[in-house]
């Protein structure tokens, strides 16, 4: 009873800001830009990450798991919001590690620690067998209770938390997004208005894999042709972003007035406004952009 009243209280209605944007290359080509901020939605667990897990952690509790046990890199946000949800919600923590036990000490992993997380650290063979039946049986023996979520914390219960994010937003004609797992794409996608379209950046070399994640997490999304995947704007690979770019992002931030990173948000907001350059987005278009959080993870980039 306690663990689902701190449940209630963490994931209680929480209003992200709606902000009109204004910048030189708007005006040239005519588009509408506003930004959804949801990396303000919670101190700790921001944006897409705080709307995956929502009911993905109900879940959890209602099944009276013995704690949360999940997956990512060594600066990851997914990893981060988790350990400070368990520690609100009084679970136990659980994050299997992409790399070397030195990264125990960045301040992702840190912050983790200090909300609780046991962090096991796997080389990067190991890690790719996380979708495997025989790993994730091996962590059930290791961890027997404990609730599995997948990377990034994209799986089907994190959907409708995700589609709840459209009963805040007005009418427009595109919402943009940047995209990694394809949990937040997929959950839009699952209560998209018929009026309005879905861009996705993809902020790694997504190709065809990543269309396929979207459509496995959400099937009708095969045959909806009201979104699209830019994959021409990764900057190389995921957390890759070359001097220019990580130049261009900066000065973007600076322009715009809104905090961005060069992994996720600031990427996607990059390849956004190198299409309306381009003529990607028609005059007098209404467009949305999602800032689905993850500035924490800007730390790694500091030297």
């Amino acid at each position: 009873m306690i663990q689902l009243q701190r449940w209630q209280h963490l994931f209680r209605h929480s209003l992200s800001p709606l902000i009109p944007l204004e910048h030189t290359t708007l005006q040239q080509h005519r588009v509408a830009l506003y930004i959804k901020r949801d990396d303000l939605l919670h101190p700790s667990i921001s944006g897409n990450k705080w709307r995956k897990l929502k009911y993905v952690l109900r879940q959890a509790l209602s099944e009276q798991a013995a704690g949360l046990l999940s997956f990512g890199g060594a600066w990851s946000n997914h990893l981060h919001a988790l350990a400070a949800a368990g520690h609100t919600l009084g679970m136990p923590t659980v994050g299997i590690v992409r790399g070397e036990p030195e990264y125990a000490a960045n301040p992702t992993l840190s912050d983790a620690q200090g909300w609780g997380m046991q962090l096991a650290f796997v080389d990067r063979q190991t890690y790719r067998r996380r979708h495997h039946a025989d790993f994730l049986a091996e962590l059930r023996r290791r961890y027997p209770g404990f609730y599995l979520i997948p990377e990034g914390g994209s799986c089907e219960l994190a959907l409708p938390g995700v589609a709840e994010l459209w009963q805040e937003l007005p009418a427009c004609d595109q919402l943009i997004l940047p995209v990694a797992s394809g949990g937040t794409l997929a959950g839009l996608l699952s209560a998209r208005p018929e009026h309005t379209h879905l861009t996705g950046y993809a902020v790694l070399k997504g190709k065809d894999w990543l269309a396929r994640t979207v459509q496995q997490l959400y099937a009708p999304a095969e045959s909806d042709n009201g979104w699209r995947l830019r994959l021409n704007h990764h900057g190389g690979g995921y957390a890759k972003c070359s001097v220019e770019d990580r130049s261009a992002i900066t000065a973007l931030s600076t322009a715009l007035g809104i905090p961005l990173e060069p992994i996720y948000s600031g990427k996607a907001m990059l390849g956004l406004f190198r299409d309306i350059e381009a003529g990607c987005y028609p005059p007098d278009s209404r467009l949305i952009f999602l800032h689905t959080g993850g500035l924490q993870s800007a730390r790694s980039q500091v030297s």
